[in-house]
């Protein structure tokens, strides 16, 4: 219970208490009142107001789902402190200060329209003011993750995807940079673009994780480095029905997706433990939300990822290493050729990376973008674990060639 308050007092301290009062009544309204709202009171008596007008019986409930979806959207945009909250927070509270006005002068006591219009508007029109006067507290911040987290950052799967656009992510930011991966010319490439782009100093470490031995060797290449920041990023996935695939390259990816951040987190940890504050992201997938046929090992695996990075983020937080997993859904990288699906379209790794660092040292995990997020949670908490499996299936066999379904 320390750690849980402590964990609060964090959050809290995140805004101002004016705030965090708004955000609180944000979350009553999203997660108590509004759906009593809509879903238990009887259309008969059901009235809502909007814009300053009465509504009645259906009109009422019809609006009902549109301050539901306003009032969730304040709710995580103050927990999250989202960029985009200002101006629209402050927006929204003066047009529900010109509301009180209009009804009041429409509905009010004859003698007093006006004079109650104006006092029930008036603490809207100071929140509104004081939203609009706190822009800097909603502004990406500024301060480099370099001098957040100072020292060298690890990052595996550096070759290409995901892994290539954390690196360049990080050097931009004033990291220096260690490159792991199995393909050296493709390392030796990018270790290039970054110090000549950046002036940072990398090293390449030319590595296959699932192999025996594998994170050791990247542990004693960094040994003599202030490593403040690993990226656990390494892995694949395969595509097709479980009896058809190759046990070997099933193996492999266990060992690599699985077994490879375990290990590498473990030997690093030491010394990420001895800087000010440090960070480890370990790249899961928005597929290990769920069971998934015709992926069924990755996902297994990619779960594992999860608990694993959701377990260490709570383990580790009080000693200064902030943990996060990111999952993404399908993004724009090599992934679906080696897995052997068919292409689509997927999120530009670069927005996937972007996510991640703004979400490091705030969340546990993050599953970037609101479409990948609402799939990968709402058919958790709403289906039955039969329904749900049936359904990923005839999601992942479109994106799976006809030989290996």
């Amino acid at each position: 219970m320390a750690q849980v308050r402590a964990w609060w007092r964090a959050q809290r301290a995140r805004r101002p208490g004016w705030m965090n009062a708004v955000m609180l009544f944000c979350a009553f309204m999203a997660f108590v009142y509004v759906p009593w709202d809509l879903l238990a009171k009887p259309v008969a008596r059901d009235e809502e107001v909007w814009l300053g007008f009465r509504l009645h019986g259906f009109a009422a409930k019809l609006t009902e789902p549109f301050h539901w979806a306003i009032y969730a959207a304040l709710t995580y945009g103050f927990w999250r402190m989202r960029p985009w909250m200002w101006p629209w927070a402050g927006v929204y509270a003066g047009v529900v200060a010109a509301s009180m006005l209009v009804w009041s002068l429409l509905y009010g006591p004859e003698p007093l329209r006006l004079a109650a219009g104006l006092a029930a508007a008036a603490p809207f029109l100071a929140l509104q003011i004081a939203l609009l006067r706190s822009r800097p507290r909603f502004r990406r911040r500024e301060t480099e993750l370099s001098e957040r987290y100072p020292g060298w950052a690890v990052i595996t799967g550096a070759s290409a995807g995901i892994g290539a656009e954390f690196a360049r992510k990080l050097a931009t930011a004033g990291f220096s940079c260690v490159l792991v991966a199995r393909r050296e010319d493709r390392l030796r490439t990018l270790a290039e673009e970054l110090e000549k782009r950046h002036g940072i100093a990398t090293r390449i470490v030319a590595t296959d994780l699932a192999a025996d031995g594998g994170p050791q060797r990247v542990a004693d290449a960094v040994s003599d480095l202030d490593v403040s920041l690993l990226v656990n990023n390494a892995g694949f996935g395969l595509a097709g029905r479980f009896e058809a695939q190759d046990p070997g390259r099933l193996r492999e990816m266990v060992l690599l997706n699985c077994l490879a951040p375990t290990l590498l987190a473990r030997l690093l940890l030491p010394q990420l433990r001895r800087r000010p504050r440090a960070a480890m992201i370990v790249t899961g997938s928005a597929s290990g939300r769920q069971p998934l046929p015709l992926h069924a090992v990755y996902a297994a695996t990619k779960a594992f990822d999860q608990l694993l990075g959701e377990a260490l983020w709570a383990e580790l937080r009080e000693h200064g290493v902030d943990v996060l997993v990111l999952e993404p859904a399908s993004t724009e990288s090599e992934f679906h050729h080696v897995a052997g699906e068919l292409p689509h379209a997927g999120a530009p790794a670069s927005e996937v990376v972007d996510a991640a660092l703004d979400a490091l040292g705030q969340v546990p995990s993050i599953v970037p973008g609101w479409y990948p997020w609402l799939r990968a949670n709402a058919g958790m908490r709403l289906l039955p674990r039969s329904l749900l499996a049936l359904a990923a299936r005839g999601y992942t066999v479109k994106q799976t060639p006809e030989e290996r379904r």
